[in-house]
């Protein structure tokens, strides 16, 4: 990849992803990967921009979820390519399901009463609540600090898998997917100790 003059980071939106997708070296698309959470997640920050929050926000909905996984899913969970990828899709798939969502995570809250304090989702936790909250997540990516982000990503994880478990998970297929309690938890884990990373400046 070729060297480009030092300048303040800036968030494109329209067609983020065309440098990093695609490439022949696997060693080139995980720089490249890499390279361009570090762009989102420090250069959004230092920004102090509401708009850039905003962008920052959808981006998954205008570079499309399958775009953001090509560049982001293999990455390690305690790396800031890994957090993002693990953010973006606990926001889809509350967009996608958030009666479900709601259900579960009610289910949980009496369960893991301070993992529901520091997942902060406004009572009752209806289906627009979960996703209130969830967009107030990843607007903290521009606006708070990053292990606040990913602490209350955690606790929100946390207290769906609890709400998963007590649930009984009736409606849902296992066998084709793995056991989806025991996938939230593993979530909750990773974005946790990715948390504690970053307190600990260990998060690149």
């Amino acid at each position: 990849m070729t060297s480009r003059p030092h300048h303040r980071p800036r968030l494109k939106v329209a067609a983020f992803f065309d440098e990093f997708v695609g490439g022949e070296d696997p060693a080139l698309v995980s720089e490249a990967a890499d390279r361009a959470a570090h762009l989102l997640v420090r250069g959004a920050h230092d920004s102090g921009d509401d708009a850039v929050a905003e962008r920052l926000l959808h981006l998954a909905d205008t570079e499309g979820i399958e775009a953001i996984a090509e560049v982001w899913s293999g990455s390690p969970a305690d790396s800031l390519a890994g957090c993002l990828w693990r953010l973006y899709l606990l926001r889809s798939w509350v967009y996608a399901d958030p009666l479900a969502v709601a259900r579960e995570f009610d289910a949980g809250r009496t369960r893991a009463p301070v993992a529901q304090v520091v997942a902060g989702v406004a009572e009752p936790p209806g289906p627009e609540e979960l996703k209130a909250m969830v967009d107030a997540v990843l607007r903290g990516i521009a606006t708070g600090d990053f292990a606040d982000v990913l602490f209350r990503a955690a606790a929100f994880a946390r207290v769906i898998a609890i709400g998963r478990a007590a649930d009984g998970e009736v409606e849902r297929p296992v066998a084709a997917t793995g056991d989806p309690v025991a996938r939230m938890l593993a979530l909750a884990e990773q974005l946790e100790a990715a948390g504690h990373a970053e307190l600990a400046h260990r998060l690149g």
